[in-house]
């Protein structure tokens, strides 16, 4: 097993890369999320997972450790393959993706290609658990996302708003990135209730 192949970027797609390693050119398939990481660098280096199957061996490049924990750990779902998987990395970042299984956002998962409504729900059950205590720093701040949603609720709750209305609200918001702080989660929901 590969753990990363560091070379020269002799080409680079949204769908593959082709890096020289030693005199051997190694196609690649990354993510979308990866090749906006590597596609100005000359010299790169990609963490791989590999697949073999009995007509290929296949490559799959990620720019962090993190990116490729969570691809192992959605083609462990049953129903989500490797090329599922990166299309669901290009569809969305990490912090997304942990942030929609935390939050338990079907919806979010459902919107990626080739998801359907019960392998969405899947992905939330068997997935959760391990997003929580895998411990990376890009799910840690998804530890911090889901304390301020949950502090944004109390109030919002507290101000005479229904808990569930608020609740979609906050997923809303949430899965367009950028809030930071309690106090703009909440303007941003009170905008919307």
């Amino acid at each position: 097993m590969y753990e990363y192949i560091k070379g020269l970027l002799v080409e680079a797609t949204p769908a593959y890369a082709v890096i020289e390693c030693g005199g051997v050119g190694y196609y690649i398939n990354i993510s979308v999320n990866t090749y906006s990481q590597i596609v100005a660098l000359q010299q790169v280096s990609l963490y791989i997972h590999q697949i073999v199957r009995e007509d290929a061996l296949l490559l799959y490049g990620f720019f962090n450790k993190e990116e490729r924990t969570v691809f192992r750990q959605l083609i462990s779902v049953s129903g989500i393959g490797a090329n599922t998987a990166s299309v669901m990395l290009s569809s969305m970042t990490v912090k997304e993706i942990a942030g929609a299984i935390l939050t338990e956002n079907v919806n979010a998962i459902k919107s990626v290609k080739g998801i359907g409504l019960k392998t969405a729900q899947r992905v939330i059950i068997e997935l959760k658990d391990k997003i929580a205590v895998t411990g990376s720093a890009e799910e840690m701040n998804f530890g911090a996302s889901v304390a301020i949603k949950e502090e944004a609720l109390a109030a919002l709750v507290m101000l005479g708003f229904v808990k569930a209305q608020a609740n979609k609200v906050l997923d809303k918001i949430m899965a367009g990135g950028g809030v930071t702080s309690v106090e703009e989660l909440i303007k941003q929901a009170l905008k919307q209730l």
